[in-house]
């Protein structure tokens, strides 16, 4: 009874995951699983991780340091002895220490090293950012990919099905005598191409979202489906009037992209290297102070029991260190040359940064003018030639067209529709890129 309930609910457990796995997955949910599962966000949020850590040991450096040690030495033939003479006799000795060191001004190094490691701390958190934005742009390219391949598999099933309805019609004249048998097997071969690009068509598709699903780090892609947008929301898009221009987006991203934060920050975090660097020219004050104590003993020679020497030889010290610097073989001064020299190419690569971020907006910018221009006239390639195919389909069903005007007209119907499918999730995805440069979530 017992095997047989365990049996029911794994069975139950098994379709539950099934389920789960064939909903529709939206644009946002796919994102959100991708930033939550990729293994390269993974690593850079150890990164970050990793700078915690590193600000936490430079916070840790105004702190005094403290350390004990035990000693034990054995001198053969002439030593030193408790009542500090010399003998030839063997002896041994024990030391007893414990002490402490605290820094109390060092050039200003420790203050910028904490204000650097926060910077860093920062930098790495805005690069996290940044990867996630990364895989959230490469998972809804993916998206729309599959939503393409799936328009187009559904534009070649419905050439299938013209395709066979005409050679089902040929069939019936061919057996009436109204038609010849060429025509039918010219029909049967075209059958035949619009199956075969079917059976392209769908393994476009499967492989698009077998892609996606390995951007997600999902197991399979069994099951996996997404959310197809109405066709209100791909024909109510922006008019290209309407687009805002590339210098107003770059304007918006400057403050808002993780990249150009990033890279401003690790800017600031050369100036404090600097800083790091000229500490070397400065004097280092430290205070340090410890206990001690020891006990001997001498091969021969009566001495004071453990306790009691431990007690007589016990002392203290305190005392402050004073380390001025005054040739160092020029070490310092080439250690801020080449802290400037790190400013100055981080300065390059924040413009460099910049200018990349600008190119992108442009781009984006007109692939979507592009790509709202093309889908005005896909349309009206589509309303032409449905026309221009709905003419040659009444000619030809009374016999006043051949069968080759007839495919013509047919193809190049079915082109305009997949030409105008592109272009509207060409536009969509591109629109969606423009508002995420402008720190919109990406979806559609």
């Amino acid at each position: 009874m017992k095997k047989t309930l365990f049996l029911v609910m794994l069975a139950v457990l098994v379709s539950l995951d099934g389920l789960a796995q064939s909903k529709a997955w939206g644009l946002r949910e796919c994102c959100e699983y991708a930033v939550e599962h990729n293994i390269g966000i993974k690593q850079q949020q150890n990164q970050c991780r990793q700078q915690e850590i590193q600000l936490s040991t430079a916070k840790n450096s105004r702190l005094p340091d403290l350390s004990g040690s035990v000693s034990q030495n054995f001198s053969f033939g002439r030593g030193l002895t408790m009542d500090n003479t010399y003998t030839n006799k063997n002896t041994s000795s024990t030391s007893l220490q414990l002490g402490a060191s605290m820094p109390l001004f060092t050039g200003f190094e420790i203050p910028n090293q904490i204000k650097l490691n926060q910077l860093n701390l920062e930098a790495a958190t805005a690069d996290l950012e940044k990867a996630k934005n990364d895989i959230r742009m490469q998972v809804a390219q993916a998206y729309v990919q599959i939503l393409y391949d799936m328009e187009m598999a559904d534009v070649a099933h419905r050439q299938i099905a013209i395709d066979s309805a005409q050679v089902a019609r040929l069939q019936a004249f061919v057996d009436n005598g109204k038609a010849s048998g060429v025509e039918l097997s010219q029909q049967k071969a075209t059958l035949a191409n619009s199956k075969l690009t079917a059976t392209q068509a769908d393994n476009n598709m499967r492989l698009a979202v077998l892609t996606l699903t390995q951007l997600l780090e999902l197991d399979t892609p069994e099951g996996f489906a997404v959310v197809r947008p109405s066709s209100e929301e791909l024909e109510n898009l922006v008019s290209p009037e309407h687009l805002v221009t590339p210098d107003e987006i770059y304007a918006e991203a400057l403050g808002i992209k993780p990249e150009i934060l990033s890279q401003q920050l690790k800017l600031k975090g050369a100036a404090h290297s600097i800083k790091i660097a000229q500490a070397g020219y400065y004097p280092t004050l430290s205070l340090s102070g410890g206990v001690g104590t020891n006990y001997y003993t001498t091969s021969g020679l009566k001495s004071d029991g453990l306790g009691k020497q431990l007690e007589n030889n016990f002392s203290q010290y305190i005392g402050l260190n004073l380390s001025v610097p005054i040739f160092n073989r020029f070490s310092t001064r080439n250690r801020i040359r080449s802290a400037r020299v790190d400013q100055a190419n981080q300065q390059l690569q924040l413009d460099n940064t910049k200018k990349t971020l600008y190119k992108e907006i442009q781009q984006v910018y007109y692939n979507a003018l592009n790509a709202q221009t093309k889908t005005q006239s896909s349309a009206e390639a589509v309303k032409s030639s449905k026309d221009a195919f709905e003419l040659v389909q009444a000619k030809y069903e009374n016999g006043k067209a051949t069968i080759t005007e007839f495919n013509e007209a047919k193809n190049n119907y079915m082109k305009s529709e997949s030409d105008l499918v592109q272009a509207r999730y060409e536009n969509l995805y591109q629109q969606a890129l423009l508002e995420f440069y402008r720190g919109k979530e990406l979806n559609f």
